[in-house]
């Protein structure tokens, strides 16, 4: 027989037996959906995360702080020798001192970054409301929305306004020390994501202020294929260095581990679903057993009879995959929406919690499709072997 032949004859199903076909396609939606919805929540959890703590230029970051070597500093001839390692595109210094910033009349003890422009896309700071403070401009600032949720003005009002800053060099125990002010008040250009009073200074602006040495410094690489061998040449250097990725990594195996629980989940629906679709095909075996005698009376090969049986609950398996695709996608738009409603009643962010890269959700069309297979090979084979001459004296 040709194979169009053997297709009109799977396709017959949809006429014969609509509902009941109809139900099994629906059956075997459900548990395809149920996979869709809960691994693409699992997925929307991580995306949402890593969107959050981390940037692209991030990922290709380290962080240099002062190691176990106490005769190591993080001067100018450290950044120097920074440098020149291989790979290595850009080190940025960091001065971090507590400080104090007046705004209006009123004065807030806020704690201060004087870096480059730099440092704050590699630090991965989402800045909500403005910019970056510009290269050419050193009388710009960048604050976070903690600092003007203590002023009591709303972020964007606060972009423009004018904010005097003093630092406090050589702390004593107090956390306090020499006072040195910064001259002419800084201009907000931006409003960062952030709980903690922090305020960004360009560190070309502390002009003849002294530095002795910084901070910690950004090491940013040139991918993240070469972030271990620049680790291994900071190290030698007796310096300390930490990357966001290690955090990104651990933070992928826990989320690796949640999709897999939730497939698991999804994957007992889809199990109930594909017994559902073997016991259709069984009772169409039986229904067929007459019309098989007659295919085979007349030519039919076994691998015809058992081509038919497969395409057809393949086919099934296919069309409830799609099914299962759009009923999963619907129900976590609907839920989405809903959450992301009640969320900024109240205050908060919207977010999208539910995300299916595009080849997890052709690898679930293609699962349900080999589930459908499978719940087919059994009656196939059967049919395969029934006794033409038995098959026709069957009621």
């Amino acid at each position: 027989m040709r194979f169009f032949d053997i297709l009109k004859l799977s396709l017959r199903m949809f006429k014969a037996r609509t509902m009941r076909t109809l139900l099994t396609i629906l059956g075997m939606s459900v548990g395809i959906s149920a996979i869709m919805f809960l691994v693409s929540f699992g997925y929307g959890l991580q995306r949402t995360l890593l969107q959050k703590i981390t940037t692209s230029d991030a990922l290709v970051s380290l962080d240099v702080t002062l190691g176990e070597d106490k005769t190591a500093r993080l001067n100018q001839a450290t950044i120097e020798e920074l440098a020149v390692i291989p790979d290595v595109i850009d080190v940025i210094p960091a001065l971090e001192l507590a400080g104090q910033g007046r705004y209006g009349n009123i004065t807030l003890d806020v704690s201060t970054i004087s870096t480059g422009q730099s440092f704050l896309k590699s630090e991965g700071l989402k800045v909500e409301n403005g910019r970056h403070f510009d290269r050419g401009n050193v009388r710009e600032i960048v604050i976070t929305k903690a600092v003007s949720q203590v002023f009591g003005v709303a972020p964007e009002e606060m972009l423009g306004r004018s904010m005097a800053l003093t630092l406090f060099v050589n702390p004593d125990a107090a956390g306090r020390g020499t006072s040195v002010g910064l001259g002419d008040a800084y201009t907000i250009v931006g409003i960062a994501d952030g709980a903690e009073n922090i305020v960004y200074i360009p560190l070309e602006s502390l002009g003849t202020f002294t530095i002795e040495q910084y901070t910690k410094l950004k090491v940013k690489c040139r991918s993240t294929e070469v972030i271990e061998p620049v680790r291994a040449a900071i190290a030698a250097l007796g310096l300390t260095a930490s990357s966001i990725s290690e955090t990104i990594d651990q933070a992928n195996k826990v989320f690796r581990a949640i999709q897999l629980v939730l497939m698991v989940f999804g994957t007992i629906a889809l199990i109930v679903s594909a017994i559902g679709m073997f016991n259709t095909m069984t009772i169409t075996l039986l229904e067929r057993t007459e019309e098989i005698g007659i295919m085979k009376a007349i030519g039919a090969s076994k691998s015809d009879i058992s081509l038919m049986f497969v395409m057809e609950s393949t086919l099934m398996g296919f069309l409830g995959a799609l099914g299962g695709v759009g009923i999963g996608w619907i129900g976590g738009f609907i839920i989405n929406v809903l959450i992301n409603a009640v969320a900024t009643r109240f205050g908060g962010e919207a977010v999208s919690l539910f995300y299916s890269p595009l080849w997890f959700v052709m690898t679930v069309i293609g699962f349900g499709a080999f589930v459908g297979f499978l719940t087919g090979v059994f009656p196939a084979r059967s049919a395969a072997r029934i006794d033409a001459l038995d098959a026709l004296r069957y009621k």
